[in-house]
């Protein structure tokens, strides 16, 4: 397994990252734990999970996957050979929110962010996270592939206040280092801003999309990680499954996330049926799988520090984890550029 920095740490995290929103609605506790044995036999390290987990949110299942967490730990007693993510939920301000957390009231201040951290130590059974996230900011923006809104917001948590929260968390020994998901550039050089002028947490990673379907954040973000030491874990790296051409043509798979829950739509649009289309057939002419194309491409990129997968299967886990000995050519470079080119970011 290859790895690398994460963010301006000392910690090094898996070039694979082990995404677990599936336990407690696709997978069983039993395949969770089936899950984390295998992947951690393969070296993966780094462990993503989110209070609101498992996906679809629901009020009866919320929580469940690091439950589940929490029981393997308790098991095995590996708590030290994983670097424990986890993240805390925003304001419900759209429908596809979940309004159950917390009756829906869940700002980024001192209150919520204090009831959902200790909350999710008790649920891991481990008394501190290596990385605690913000699942989607305070303020409304252009999130999970919306448009922005022009709205202020009749009240929301100001970044600063955020932070010296979370400062008290790290004094407190609960949380080692910070990070945000779903983020803009402007958020970001909020956080930054406020790091610097007030002696505040520095935020290490940004968690958010990215996948030969969406790279935007090459345009706004990637300057962020380079410059500033701020590292991508990218997820939805297969666009939700889209990529490995399974439901091309309109295909849907029995037990396969789209067909289950029809209420992910965001790479389904014709022009992603269409770019997808091609990326299958040039992984093919190349004597790739999709997947191995898809993956590899976000594995590539320096910004990233961890691919963040999400698999239902072992098999699927291990040709996931597989792609960190796969290398695309220039050639085959060239060739995903081009076909970018004709369909830009066609599901941002």
């Amino acid at each position: 397994m290859k790895t690398r920095k994460l963010g301006h740490t000392d910690i090094e995290v898996s070039l694979i990252g082990l995404g677990t929103m599936t336990w407690g609605e696709q997978n069983s506790e039993a395949e969770a734990h089936e899950q984390l044995d295998y992947a951690l036999s393969r070296g993966v390290n780094l462990v993503d999970t989110a209070e609101m987990y498992p996906v679809p949110p629901k009020a009866e299942t919320q929580g469940r996957t690091e439950s589940y967490i929490g029981t393997w730990l308790a098991k095995t007693g590996r708590r030290q050979e994983i670097v424990l993510a986890s993240k805390v939920a925003g304001p419900a301000r759209d429908p596809k929110r979940p309004g159950h957390i917390r009756d829906g009231k869940t700002f980024l201040d001192r209150k919520n962010l204090t009831a959902a951290l200790d909350a999710s130590l008790k649920r891991l059974q481990t008394d501190y996270l290596d990385l605690y996230q913000l699942h989607w900011p305070d303020r409304t923006t252009a999130t999970f592939g919306a448009d922005y809104k022009w709205i202020d917001d009749d009240y929301t948590v100001p970044i600063e206040d955020t932070l010296e929260v979370l400062q008290d968390f790290v004094r407190a020994g609960k949380v080692r280092h910070i990070g945000v998901s779903n983020e803009t550039p402007w958020g970001v050089a909020q956080f930054l801003k406020y790091a610097e002028i007030k002696g505040l947490p520095r935020i290490a990673t940004i968690q958010n999309p990215y996948s030969l379907l969406n790279r935007t954040y090459e345009a706004g973000l990637s300057e962020f990680s380079h410059r500033e030491q701020v590292s991508l874990l990218a997820y939805s790296p297969l666009a939700m499954g889209v990529l490995s051409g399974k439901y091309l043509n309109g295909a849907r798979p029995e037990g396969a996330r789209l067909t289950l829950f029809t209420r992910f739509d965001r790479y389904s649009n014709p022009q992603a049926q269409a770019a997808t289309k091609q990326y299958v057939q040039l992984a093919r002419d190349h004597g790739l799988s999709p997947t191995q194309l898809a993956l590899a491409w976000v594995n590539q990129q320096r910004f990233v520090a961890s691919n963040l997968i999400g698999a239902t299967t072992l098999a699927q886990l291990k040709e996931d984890i597989d792609t960190v000995d796969v290398t695309l050519s220039d050639e085959l470079v060239q060739a995903v550029n081009a076909i970018h080119k004709k369909h830009p970011n066609p599901a941002p």
